[in-house]
């Protein structure tokens, strides 16, 4: 074989493998935006949820709240199901911080419920975690240079970050400690 030949084959290797990589990388910016869209239902679902049991807490036991709180309560609630994307993170952070002032215990208020509103506030936190492990694992592959430059998803919007304070490592390192407190 001739210079020019090893010339070509080289060229053709090369351009073979940047085609397989791009197929690829493509796939794999497809599968994550699957993930992304997923995550944010997942996430919108749980945090209608909290909103909905919040309004029924607000709405059904007025007198285990109090006046003041019920309304605050089920004024944030509201505020959470009926404000736009954009502005949904500060109205979200207003029902958390309701729903975390609340007592421990609420006569009055069915157990049930107030089991209900622990458990969605904590599917929130884990789902909220989930949506952002996918955004960033999507913003990290767009992000290297290869998709930069060849534009791969470049007409696509890059997904947000969902950001509240749902305290969720409080949640966890509670649960964990008291896990390791029931062992020998």
């Amino acid at each position: 074989m001739g210079a020019q030949a090893w010339t070509w084959t080289v060229v053709a290797v090369v351009v073979l493998l940047l085609l397989a990589w791009t197929a690829w990388t493509l796939v794999r910016l497809r599968r994550l935006e699957t993930r992304v869209a997923r995550a944010r239902e997942t996430l919108e679902s749980q945090l209608r949820r909290r909103a909905g049991l919040a309004e029924e807490l607000a709405r059904e036991h007025p007198a285990a709240l109090g006046p003041l709180r019920a309304r605050a309560l089920a004024e944030a609630a509201a505020q959470a199901r009926s404000t736009p994307r954009g502005d949904r993170e500060a109205a979200e952070n207003g029902l958390g911080r309701e729903l975390r002032d609340l007592p421990a215990d609420l006569p009055g208020v069915p157990a049930s419920l107030q089991a209900d509103l622990t458990g969605t506030s904590t599917r929130v936190a884990l789902a909220r975690r989930f949506y952002n492990d996918a955004v960033r694992d999507t913003q990290a592959l767009r992000g290297r240079r290869l998709p930069r430059v060849l534009r791969l998803h470049a007409g696509r919007p890059v997904p947000r970050f969902f950001d509240i304070d749902d305290r969720l490592e409080a949640l966890t390192a509670s649960s964990v400690g008291e896990g390791a407190e029931g062992r020998p």
